[in-house]
């Protein structure tokens, strides 16, 4: 039986993708011989903007900088808790450069900003659940930036290990829902991470291998609207069914860099 659920107004940061292209291979889904679309980039990062809005959400958005096309991943750029800003340090040097813009942007805006000393890559694996941060590792966060975290934000980081190179951030596998569940692909994580995820979220939504290669995981919630990739469509009737609305914003041109829609959305909170 479907249940009634609520939204709550958000703040996101985004970048435009005006420099947008993949001319590196960081993961599986990279290759700089398959073209990148700029223009339909573009207009689909807009549609989000717009869709964003629509729904009730502010949307702030960073200047981009020439030669950093990944910039436009804002999710990767930082964790937000409470006003406070842990920072990153991307484990991929081509990527480095991106965390000046994002910090400045956000001293400028009156936060704290900790930039952190192990490698670590935002809300691409610093997930806020409403009571605790889950953290993901194996591919580009480190350990040592968990902890990290929890010392600056003081807040509970739980620690999930990613074993599969698809989905080698944790926002490719796993999404909040609301302040009380998740969605996530189980075998994304090793044995006992997926036992944590069970103890921790009983009643979460499951999502297959096929949702997670359709990008449905990276996704973004306000408690009642999913904005999803509409290729997962099994995903989307499963939320549905649990009383969530989907939102379907095809973000495809980005998925050749291996980022979706969470990728290039930043919560402040």
């Amino acid at each position: 039986m479907s249940e009634s659920r609520e939204s709550r107004p958000r703040r996101f940061l985004v970048c435009e993708p005006r420099h947008f292209a993949v001319q590196y291979t960081i993961n599986p889904w990279m290759n700089p011989d398959r073209p990148v679309d700029v223009d339909l980039a573009r207009d689909q990062w807009q549609e989000l903007i717009r869709t964003y809005r629509a729904h009730g959400h502010t949307v702030d958005s960073l200047e981009p900088v020439p030669g950093l096309p990944d910039m436009v991943f804002s999710a990767n750029a930082a964790c937000v808790v409470e006003g406070r800003v842990f920072g990153s340090l991307f484990h991929a040097p081509q990527r480095r450069p991106e965390s000046v813009p994002y910090d400045t942007w956000f001293k400028a805006a009156g936060y704290d900003v900790y930039r952190p000393e192990a490698v670590s890559e935002g809300e691409g694996d610093l997930v806020w659940t409403g009571r605790y941060i889950l953290a993901g590792t194996g591919f580009r966060t480190t350990r040592e930036a968990h902890r990290e975290a929890q010392e600056f934000l003081g807040h509970p980081v739980i620690g999930l290990t990613l074993v599969d190179p698809y989905f080698y951030h944790l926002d490719t596998a796993l999404f909040v829902l609301d302040d009380a569940n998740v969605c996530y692909y189980p075998e994304a994580f090793s044995p006992g991470s997926r036992e944590v995820l069970r103890r921790l979220f009983p009643d979460a939504v499951p999502a297959t291998r096929e949702d997670a290669l359709a990008w449905g995981l990276n996704s973004v919630s306000d408690g009642r609207h999913v904005f999803i990739a509409p290729q997962a469509e099994a995903l989307c009737e499963r939320l549905a069914d649990r009383g969530y609305v989907p939102v379907p914003v095809d973000l495809s041109e980005f998925h050749k860099a291996g980022g979706g829609i969470k990728c290039c959305t930043q919560e402040i909170r």
